[in-house]
């Protein structure tokens, strides 16, 4: 069983979903005040924790030292009771000898968050009104706005937060940067950029849109012991949405094997892939593959690649196959006494072309569990088949990026505006599994559950590193299957292991040396 800490780190919740639990907490005897004492407690402890080095060095401060005398903060203060967390943090960093300046525009306040003003003002810090007033500081604290913004901001407090993010220096956020929205990420006319954002009790939404992530800076989860039995009464049966964690990743994975195993027991993969144009998609998806450790391989590639695909791949069976003019595969061309029925999963698509539209219908038309992507994708969407999917009689699993979900789902919301929302309808609506590649790749089932992969790297954004994805997860999809583990689970899995090698990679050859191919050689280090 999960330890608590393990599950808090994986649920997702919506502005209102957090409202309600919040709304439990205190309707049993929490009070407000004992809340915003502990919460802020907490996030003043880790900016202790982690203000940059070299500023210590700047001051002549040893590394050891818990604080830094001469180093200024400022503190961002709104209305509700961010502003009050933001006040209380302000108060601990003044006691532990820092220089603390309070900029609180706002003339209404709730009662708690004026209260905290008001004992700030006796402790003699400064506090100003205006952003013409505010001193220099070395840190920005920003408790504006928090969780429920949903109206756009407007002058003055627009042009201020404009202002502020011009100056050159960090900025931590509580909960969520100011004029984000909490479920969308949307930015409500101008938003701070943070550095560093602290997200209180339980994961927000937005935290995995990618139009919020230049806003969010690098994020943390600030656990203040939310009862998990509050957080499973307000879920209850709602379509969850989880983050996937490295423990998730590492228990879903076909490890260990059983001590007595062979070849066909750890599943059979038919890869079709490539063409004369495209080879280097069938090789890539290929070593995916290879990575996954699945028993037996099998790679349906246009005739003239099958000597390319052997020089790479030696342990796999290469059928070569019939091709067009145009170097696509014409038709499958497999081992006698066998057919699709004779494989355990097929992934279709990369460096197909277009030309190969009768080989994505047959594999459609097969009872075998199935991946397309690339090619695979574009053919469905200029067949305009996707409510077909629903009568496969095994799961069908697409992997778009952005460009394709739209061709795909064109009726669906805007996958740019929020990411969750399009691949949750999607699924609905194709009755498959969809993966919508992005920075925060992301993993709905038909019924609505959704993982998120909740790191990744620009490295990936090169021409390839997709196929090595439907590789992989064609791989692992067959070996799941033998050990029952859940479709999507086994999906996000294959995302986040995806995810790590490139983030692996582009810490060793920076962000511009992960090519596809390097990225391959990568998969086994993520994993030890």
């Amino acid at each position: 069983m999960q330890d608590r800490q393990e599950q808090i780190s994986q649920v997702i919740v919506t502005a209102g979903q957090m409202h309600d639990v919040e709304k439990r907490i205190f309707a049993v005897g929490m009070p407000i005040v004992a809340l915003m004492e502990k919460v802020a407690g907490l996030i003043a402890r880790r900016i202790l924790e982690i203000l940059p080095t070299p500023l210590k060095k700047a001051y002549s401060v040893p590394a050891n030292t818990p604080f830094l005398r001469g180093f200024r903060v400022g503190i961002l203060v709104g209305p509700g009771h961010n502003g009050g967390d933001a006040l209380v943090v302000a108060r601990e960093l003044h006691f532990r000898g820092y220089e603390v300046w309070i900029y609180s525009p706002f003339s209404k306040l709730k009662e708690l968050t004026s209260q905290h003003l008001q004992y700030a003002q006796s402790l003699g810090i400064p506090i100003y009104q205006t952003i013409e007033q505010l001193p220099d500081s070395d840190l920005l604290i920003d408790g504006l706005f928090g969780l429920g913004l949903e109206r756009n901001l407007i002058d003055p407090i627009a042009s201020a937060i404009n202002q502020l993010n011009e100056l050159s220096v960090p900025i931590y956020s509580i909960d969520l940067p100011s004029g984000l929205h909490t479920d969308t990420g949307v930015v409500l006319g101008t938003a701070i950029r943070a550095t560093h954002t602290f997200c209180l009790g339980l994961w927000k939404l937005a935290f995995f849109q990618d139009q919020a992530l230049e806003y969010i800076g690098k994020a943390e989860l600030i656990d203040f012991d939310i009862p998990l039995a509050d957080v499973e009464a307000v879920l209850k049966d709602a379509p969850r949405i989880k983050r996937i964690t490295p423990a998730t990743a590492l228990t879903t994975l076909p490890l260990p094997r059983p001590a007595v195993t062979h070849k066909y027991k750890e599943g059979h993969l038919l890869l079709i892939c490539g063409s004369r144009r495209y080879a280097g998609g069938a090789i890539l998806t290929g070593l995916g593959a290879r990575a996954s450790g699945v028993g037996m391989l099998s790679i349906a590639v246009p005739e003239s690649l099958k000597s390319l695909l052997v020089s790479h791949l030696p342990e796999a069976l290469i059928v070569g196959c019939p091709e067009t003019e145009t170097g696509a595969i014409a038709h499958l061309n497999l081992p006698e006494k066998t057919d699709l029925s004779s494989f355990n999963a097929i992934a279709c698509g990369p460096g197909l072309t277009r030309d190969a539209t009768p080989i994505v219908q047959e594999v459609i038309e097969s009872d075998r569990p199935l991946i397309l992507d690339a090619d695979g994708l574009n053919i469905l969407a200029q067949m305009g088949t996707i409510p077909t999917l629903k009568k496969r009689q095994a799961v069908t699993i697409l992997t778009p990026h952005t460009g394709e979900f739209e061709r795909l789902f064109p009726n669906v919301a805007d996958a740019k505006h929020d990411r969750v929302k399009a691949v949750q309808e999607a699924a609905a609506q194709s009755g498959a599994v969809v993966l919508l590649k992005g920075a925060r790749t992301a993993i709905a089932n038909p019924q609505g559950a959704v993982w998120i992969v909740p790191e990744s790297t620009p490295a990936l954004a090169r021409g390839g590193s997709g196929d090595v994805l439907t590789g992989l997860l064609g791989g692992l999809l067959p070996q799941a299957a033998t050990k029952q583990i859940p479709i999507e689970d086994i999906v996000a899995t294959a995302a986040w292991w995806h995810s790590q090698a490139g983030i692996i990679a582009a810490q060793e050859r920076t962000e511009l040396g992960v090519d596809a191919f390097t990225l391959t050689q990568y998969l086994l280090k993520a994993l030890t």
